[in-house]
């Protein structure tokens, strides 16, 4: 069976402002000082999928800059760009539609573009045993991250005690999918030893996820279908632009993957970190010995557990603690590290006062 990787490349990376903007999102930059977060994806299942096999969902005002620094495996036709913005459940179905039209029932691998791993031969080996599991047992398969601390950044998978399969791995089924907890919460969850967390990672055929998507979202199924005859031919993009706006905006965990009884987890440790905000930054590059990650221009004094990052200008600081510091050409954050989940709300009341040029 063919194997696809899917990688949903639209999302703006709002807790990453102001180095992230709506047309230079996260996953557009080169923040590990590799390559773009998204070619690290790319490379990263290289050997287990093979990389001309990308399907990769953007947006309309990221697309140009996308195609032009994206790894050159990719090809233009399995770019598939949306007009607007209609949460993951619309991607993924428009994927899992063009690769069911040009290949047949075909093996669907599911990636967020902008998580970081370092281990990246055992995240290999948890992909070919996911793969494994999704196309012998035509279950949902997704993969959960072994806790490490109690997140409050992350949503959780409560999966059963005992294992639906022991090989190629413990496999379990899965009990609940819960959104971000309280810190409170997520103590509990770390102490249950039953609970993982959620790496938007999905393996399925696509047969599966076409069927599960007529069952709990008929509506956005009916609406999207017709599409079907047009995949491939110039009319492709008209028709996506005509249908868009009448999809559902749903996200792929509400609307299917809480509400269905056939999705099972496999346990990965492989040094993960979603790098969803500047608070994460510890996971790619080591604190100093006062516990401070910078990549600045930068000279301190009595600086501890700080976060400093500029592109130009020298950075300065004296007697901070706890603090994150980005400077771009045009914008300044100044940060307390605990409050780092809300940078973007920022965002938003920049697009609410007009403040577009800075969003």
């Amino acid at each position: 069976m063919n194997k696809f990787a899917t990688i949903l490349a639209g999302g703006g990376g709002t807790r990453f402002w102001p180095l992230s903007r709506q047309e230079l999102p996260k996953q557009l930059i080169n923040i590990s000082g590799n390559d773009i977060m998204l070619n690290d994806t790319i490379e990263r299942f290289n050997g287990v999928i093979p990389m001309e096999n990308t399907i990769v969902v953007t947006n309309r005002t990221q697309a140009v800059l996308l195609e032009s620094i994206m790894h050159k495996s990719v090809q233009h036709a399995n770019i598939l760009v949306e007009p607007v913005a209609k949460n993951t459940a619309a991607s993924i179905l428009l994927a899992a539609l063009f690769i069911e039209k040009n290949h047949g029932d075909s093996l669907m691998v599911v990636f967020p573009s902008d998580h970081h791993i370092t281990e990246e031969e055992k995240f290999k080996k948890t992909l070919d045993d996911a793969c494994r599991i999704a196309m012998e047992t035509n279950k949902i398969v997704t993969i959960g991250i072994k806790p490490t601390f109690p997140s409050t950044g992350y949503g959780y998978i409560s999966c059963k005690s005992d294992a639906f399969l022991a090989k190629p791995c413990p496999v379990y089924e899965v009990a609940e999918f819960v959104e971000k907890p309280n810190f409170i919460k997520a103590q509990s969850y770390l102490a249950s030893g039953h609970y993982l967390w959620n790496s938007g990672m999905f393996i399925w055929k696509t047969s599966c996820i076409i069927e599960n998507f007529k069952r709990f979202l008929p509506r956005l199924y009916k609406t999207m279908l017709p599409l079907i005859e047009y995949i491939g031919t110039d009319a492709e993009e008209e028709m996506i632009n005509e249908i868009y706006p009448l999809l559902q905006n749903i996200s792929i965990d509400y609307g299917i993957l809480e509400r269905c009884d056939e999705v099972v987890v496999i346990e990965g440790d492989f040094g993960w970190n979603d790098i969803g905000s500047w608070d994460a930054l510890g996971a790619i590059f080591p604190p100093d010995e006062f516990g401070n990650i910078v990549k600045a221009n930068y000279l301190g004094i009595e600086t501890r557990n700080s976060i400093i990052y500029g592109e130009e200008r020298l950075i300065t600081t004296i007697g901070i603690d706890g603090l994150i510091i980005a400077d771009t050409k045009d914008a300044l954050l100044i940060c307390a590290k605990d409050k780092a989940q809300e940078v973007k709300e920022i965002v938003k009341m920049l697009k609410d006062k007009g403040m577009q040029e800075y969003a």
